[in-house]
């Protein structure tokens, strides 16, 4: 909270860090305003010397006004409105930058080549003497591999799986921590403990190695800042040893092995510059840490002397385990979100199937020796897991005397803000906005995943659908610009955008390989666009639009090019000649097209995977409509983002390209009565959403909409890329009465049949757990969660005006229905705390909010009346059915 209720609140810069705020020469600043402003002061001290007074007109993402900042330096500054009153004085620190680096990298030496999933990690040792009066202390420190730093056997800072994921051979981030109070005078030692991690571990279901190197490294340097402002540097070197370490296997996907009776060998010399890593750099985004910690719900015991433990919540992370039995009893611990009939562990329905070939049995298992030491405890933290069940098995010792206290979950993800609340009169809604938070948190490990169990992989049309969503819940804007820099990391030379990112696989090496033949599709290389876009929607940046801006036109040109030069093989067989429309349709490359549309039953009432059933076909079928429609709205939003940019040539050039592309796509797909060619409910949804259907049209194409929902039993059969839209696109074209038919269905396929089967995340199919307690595929998907957003924006109503960015202007304008009686709800925007609420009273409707004061809000009432409310607390109260149409005032 501020000092004063005048002064501004919330400072902060562009930064990541461990314990403590840490950025590059030249962080932006921004700030939240407690009163409505034109104009700013800032005052600043670089390692205490005091700067200038500078001044800025606005309060978000202020580009650093002083000189640029050097390694190390400690910055204090703080802010008011001209002549107000001050805010608090914030602090960070830079990282030490790049070219100030003297410690070299230093790598283990290895034994015999093994399987990735099954190496050891390593332990990297020095020691130093230190007798001065020590003022501050630092270490600064990264890794090809995953790492843990120790100063006298205390693990340094609060970040869990360092240094993150990243494109290695582009990107690697170092971290940084004080550690002055694990400096003691006379000898010191300093550890480091490697393991594969991302860099070199098990990539996807199928458990491929990462190909990022074969040769594990660390680089770390320990400043040691005197009173007499003298420094020594403790940097990775020569000097250093390596030894096997306790852990005795460490596979980021596959679990970990410590054994604690383990006896080091005699420590050998380290390999020196044996690598070749990028330029050292600082993550814009929070750290991976481990979030909170529960206990157990209920212990089951099962007959062969094995224990399920039920942490209720499906979630990222790992237990620690403070009971190990005795002196050489081994503790066997699997992970799953699934148990079977008969209560134990099931996780078969996470195994990978590749067609033609036998499935690759899933698994997450740590592993613990104990020595028998009191006070050993057990937590693994280089692996990390899905679950809501452990199993426990114990060789050499039994469980019969384990106790739930003995036990714990931690909750590992990537430290993220939240900003949104909501609580609506229907318990099931409240419960399906908290599965869909759960779903989020449990992917947002260092990137956005799909899944944290089977895959683990930074799926971009994962991200592309639920990036409005994860806005409206967290701050994401750092976490997601770290996540774009992969991206853009990973893109192909031609252009196209990879599936995932980062791509341990790294498809753009190995163009023959099926990963890049599969690589180039609508939808999901589209995410180098709209989520930039969503961002600067979202939060008002205008950087994250300049720095993915070749990306994006790289991506947008190559498909472009597809469309001009190559056409699907049915439009050749229909036409040797090419209609003039068809150089603007993107239909003969590869593409996922809607994905995961509601699953068909055959005969025998198994659910039918159309890609698994007929590959060829699947693959082989025409998914330019989809694909057209993505081409349109990507080189539009260039158009827009040109604009923003000040690249006017570029403004006119997609904006006309974007009006070609969807003549094409009206002409080919779209019959003059609004029925799509495919007549699907994903077909209206996108071509409502992405503007595609004519303003004549646009009726009619979303009455048919509402008939093929009620024609399904006011069932969605929407996929993968259009379910998001579907409740929005109903309600906003004046047929929310079918939205929420559709948002209150309780029958496959739907979001409260999850939660009717027992769901505490989101599924990745509608048939996830079937009415026999089978489990289908993975049981945390985020994607399909994004129905979270449509509670916040129109069941609470709060949402951005229609071209609104960064909350300068938003509406509250509640959908009623569905016997809903009251919401309520809050925003910590870029402008400031938002509370919203209105209640059903009898024939009338109250509306309440809190307008911050950089922001302007409308309130829409039910009946047609708009009311331009005040900054500051509004009340309002109308009738549910409005006596005065198109009435519209203001609240001074």
């Amino acid at each position: 909270m501020p000092p004063s209720a005048d002064a501004p609140f919330a400072l902060s810069v562009d930064s990541g860090g461990s314990d403590l705020p840490v950025s590059g020469p030249s962080p932006r600043l921004s700030w939240k305003p407690s009163i409505a402003a034109d104009e700013y002061e800032l005052e600043a001290t670089i390692d205490g010397v005091a700067q200038p007074p500078a001044r800025s007109n606005s309060h978000r993402f202020f580009g650093w006004p002083w000189h640029a900042l050097r390694s190390r330096q400690r910055v204090e500054w703080r802010v008011r409105v001209v002549h107000g009153v001050w805010s608090r004085w914030h602090q960070f620190e830079i990282g030490l930058l790049d070219d100030d680096w003297s410690s070299q990298w230093i790598s283990p030496v290895e034994g015999a080549s093994s399987t990735p999933g099954t190496r050891p990690a390593h332990a990297l040792r020095t020691t130093f003497t230190f007798h001065s009066d020590l003022r501050r202390a630092r270490l600064y420190s990264t890794a090809l591999g995953l790492y843990e730093a120790f100063i006298n056997g205390r693990r340094v800072g609060t970040a869990e799986l360092t240094p993150g994921s990243t494109s290695y051979d582009q990107t690697v981030y170092a971290q940084a921590a004080d550690v002055t109070d694990a400096i003691q005078p006379g000898e010191n030692t300093l550890e480091i403990v490697l393991s594969d991690g991302w860099y070199r571990g098990q990539v996807g279901a199928f458990r491929e190695p990462a190909g990022w190197g074969e040769q594990l490294a660390a680089r770390a340097e320990l400043h040691l800042d005197t009173a007499d402002d003298e420094t020594t540097v403790v940097g990775t070197g020569p000097e250093w040893t390596s030894s096997p370490s306790q852990i005795t296997r460490a596979g980021l996907m596959g679990g970990q092995t410590t054994d604690f009776t383990f006896a080091s060998s005699e420590a050998g010399p380290v390999i020196v510059d044996a690598v070749t890593a990028p330029p050292i750099a600082w993550s814009p985004a929070p750290p991976v840490r481990v979030i909170e910690t529960t206990a157990p719900i209920a212990l089951r015991r099962l007959p062969d002397g094995a224990v399920v433990i039920d942490f209720g919540q499906n979630a990222s992370g790992w237990i620690t385990l403070a009971d190990l039995g005795p002196a050489g009893a081994r503790t066997i611990i699997d992970y799953g979100e699934h148990t079977g009939p008969d209560g134990d562990l099931d996780t078969s329905h996470l195994d990978a199937v590749h067609p033609g070939k036998p499935p690759i049995p899933f698994h997450q298992r740590d592993e613990v020796i104990s020595s028998g030491r009191k006070g050993e405890v057990f937590t693994p933290r280089h692996t990390i897991h899905g679950f809501r069940y452990a199993r426990l098995r114990r060789e050499g010792g039994d469980l019969t005397g384990l106790l739930a206290a003995s036990v714990s979950m931690d909750i590992v993800h990537t430290a993220l803000t939240r900003t949104a609340g909501l609580v609506t009169s229907d318990d099931d809604l409240n419960r399906l906005a908290g599965i869909a938070d759960w779903s989020f948190r449990g992917n947002a490990v260092d990137v956005p995943t799909d899944c944290p169990t089977r895959e683990r992989l930074g799926w971009t049309g994962d991200y592309q659908v639920f990036a409005p969503t994860a806005a409206r819940l967290y701050d994401v804007l750092e976490f997601t610009r770290k996540w774009l820099r992969s991206v853009r990391d990973d893109q192909f030379d031609d252009g196209r955008i990879a599936n995932f990112s980062p791509d341990g696989r790294r498809a753009k090496l190995n163009l023959e390989s099926q990963t890049a033949m599969m690589t180039g599709s609508a939808g999901w290389g589209d995410a180098i666009v709209e989520v930039p876009w969503t961002m600067w929607s979202a939060y008002g940046d205008r950087e994250i639009l300049a720095e993915n801006w070749d990306a994006m036109v790289r991506w947008v040109e190559w498909a472009l090019g597809v469309a001009r030069t190559r056409r699907h093989p049915s439009r050749s067989a229909r036409s040797a000649e090419a209609a003039p429309h068809e150089e603007h349709l993107w239909d003969a490359s590869f593409h996922w097209g809607e994905w995961l549309e509601p699953a068909q039953r055959a005969e025998d009432g198994t659910l039918i995977n159309p890609m698994q059933a007929d590959p060829a076909a699947w693959f082989m079928a025409d998914k330019g409509e989809v694909a057209t429609a993505f081409l349109h709205r990507s080189t539009r939003r260039l158009a827009d983002i040109a604009r923003i940019l000040d690249l006017h040539d570029d403004a006119d050039r997609y904006g006309t390209i974007a009006e070609r592309v969807r003549d094409a796509w009206r002409t080919e797909y779209l019959n003059d009565s609004g029925r799509t060619e495919t007549d699907s409910q994903a077909s209206y949804v996108r071509a409502l959403d992405f503007d595609l259907i004519p303003e004549q049209l646009r009726a009619a194409a979303a009455t048919r909409l509402v008939e093929l929902v009620e024609s399904s039993g006011d069932h969605l059969t929407t996929g993968f890329l259009s379910t998001a839209k579907l409740l929005p696109v109903l309600t906003d074209t004046g047929h929310a009465d079918a939205a929420y038919r559709v948002l209150f269905q309780r029958t496959a396929p739907s979001w409260l049949g999850m939660l009717d089967h027992g769901a505490t995340t989101i599924w990745e199919d509608w048939d996830g757990v079937s009415e026999d307690g089978v489990a289908r595929d993975s049981l945390n998907h985020y994607s399909k969660g994004a129905v979270a957003n449509f509670l916040h924006t129109h069941v609470l109503g709060l949402r951005q005006a229609p071209g609104g960015v960064a909350w300068e202007q938003f509406v509250i304008a509640p959908v009623i229905g569905a016997g809903l009686t009251h919401a309520r709800g809050w925003f910590d925007s870029p402008q400031g705390r938002i509370d919203a609420a209105w209640r059903i009273d009898g024939d009338d409707i109250e509306i309440e909010l809190v307008v911050p004061p950089a922001s302007r809000a409308t309130i829409i009432f039910p009946g047609g009346e708009v009311v331009e409310a005040a900054q500051g607390s509004v009340h309002e109260c109308r009738p549910l059915v409005s006596r005065e149409s198109n009435n519209t005032r203001s609240r001074a």
